[in-house]
């Protein structure tokens, strides 16, 4: 009997992991598929508002030109890293307020209800994204995927239901494999479609709003709609109604911070915090200096990004999963935040009469940082949390993720636009000692 009992626990935590590794994977190519587009978007929407007699992305790219930082590569337009920054800013923003929502009200009704309302608004959005003819049809799709795609606290709590307090770290570090290979198919989606231009080949497309990039669309609109059947299908409720917070109060963001009891969840919310403004705005502005430096097409961008993501697989799923129990998270975190400084250092001094090679050992560092980082954070905030707060705290975590995300892009890409490429990154790296400090404070915990 026990063993039958074991065998269906055993079974239930597959599923869960298999569903949960598929939604995060899913959310990470929707947030990153758009990441190699950026500077074509930019030129695409500008011409269909001209031909329309003007709009308000005109009216913004007008009053900005000329007053920024003058690369000296002609061809590249700086404004397109502040479109981008925007842009992404708007995603992010809307994860950072919905993501203790959701994590917060899986507490109180269970993961699997959330989980598909949650998947339900991504599919939304890809879909809406797929007729995105103008700008602003566009900036819909995108707040509907941003408001869908909070669902990662309640996927994370998923995993920290199932996982053993011992092997939490392990568990995180599936979920940072899926966000590795959502990295990888993310920008190679959006890298590679253009050749596929629907609006080109049909000549009723423009009537139906397709466009250049209503290819990405299609890719991710099909993509989460596999993961919705298959989370309908094979999703077990991992959150039992004995262990529910029946009076969970629902309320958005990082603000929820002093709610927090615990001084350690607290502690790693923050060093995630700085840790990811750091991160984020380097991420994101990586396209521009390609572009700006190496010359870069969308195909080399996603080829990059695929670069970045194996990266982040094999640290994920090789070292963290080794080294999380001898070492230990907190030690891990240190390692990804040192790692992250001399990278960012090696990015800023990059140039083509290198031949891109400080430029590639950056990135790899980069990526490794990030690997060691972020499970092991997660896993920290999940080890400091008791059963009824593990949406909750786990909420606040990719909260505060999701702040630096909205923060981030925004913040390195008015430094790029204002004084360039070299100092966004060397101060990206300075920035990265304030989570080293944080995490000083953190002491690791038990997992007896």
């Amino acid at each position: 009997m026990t063993d039958s009992g074991n065998n269906g626990a055993s079974s239930r935590d597959r599923s869960t992991f298999g569903v949960v590794f598929l939604t995060i994977f899913l959310d990470m190519v929707g947030f990153s598929v758009i990441f190699p587009l950026f500077p074509d978007m930019l030129d695409h929407y500008l011409k269909v508002e001209e031909l329309r007699g003007g709009g308000m992305l005109n009216d913004f790219v007008n009053s900005i030109r000329g007053s920024g930082y003058s690369s000296d590569n002609t061809s590249f337009r700086i404004e397109t890293v502040i479109f981008g920054g925007c842009l992404g800013t708007l995603f992010a923003v809307l994860q950072f307020l919905f993501a203790p929502l959701w994590g917060r009200w899986s507490d109180r009704v269970g993961r699997r209800r959330v989980l598909l309302i949650s998947v339900s608004g991504t599919v939304l959005g890809y879909f809406i994204w797929i007729f995105a003819g103008n700008f602003w049809i566009l900036v819909l799709s995108r707040l509907v995927g941003g408001i869908a795609s909070g669902n990662l606290s309640v996927a994370t709590a998923a995993i920290a239901d199932v996982t053993p307090r011992k092997e939490r770290a392990k568990g995180m570090a599936i979920v940072g494999i899926a966000f590795g290979l959502g990295f990888i198919l993310g920008p190679a989606i959006g890298g590679f479609s253009p050749a596929l231009d629907l609006a080109g080949d049909m000549s009723e497309a423009s009537f139906f709003g397709l466009n250049p990039f209503s290819v990405p669309a299609i890719g991710s609109f099909g993509l989460a709609s596999l993961n919705l059947l298959w989370l309908f299908l094979r999703f077990k409720e991992t959150l039992p109604e004995e262990k529910r917070e029946k009076n969970a109060t629902i309320r958005p963001g990082i603000f929820q911070l002093g709610k927090v009891e615990n001084s350690a969840v607290k502690l790693s919310c923050l060093s995630y915090l700085f840790y990811m403004i750091s991160f984020s705005g380097m991420e994101f502005t990586l396209t521009f200096l390609a572009v700006e430096r190496f010359e870069y097409t969308p195909r080399d961008n996603a080829l990059m990004f695929t670069f970045i993501g194996l990266t982040l697989i094999v640290a994920q799923g090789f070292f963290v999963r080794r080294l999380a129990g001898p070492l230990g998270e907190r030690k891990l975190a240190f390692f990804g935040i040192f790692m992250g400084i001399i990278a960012f250092y090696l990015i800023a001094k990059s140039s083509s009469g290198d031949a891109g090679a400080d430029f590639f050992v950056g990135l790899l560092l980069m990526s490794a940082g990030v690997a060691f980082i972020s499970p092991t954070l997660t896993a920290l905030t999940s080890l400091y949390s008791s059963e009824s707060s593990q949406g909750f705290h786990l909420g606040v975590f990719r909260s505060s993720g999701s702040l630096a995300r909205a923060v981030g892009p925004l913040l390195a890409g008015f430094v790029y636009f204002e004084f360039g490429s070299s100092v966004a990154y060397l101060g990206g790296a300075c920035l990265l000692f304030i989570p080293a400090l944080i995490l000083v404070w953190v002491p690791q915990p038990s997992t007896d």
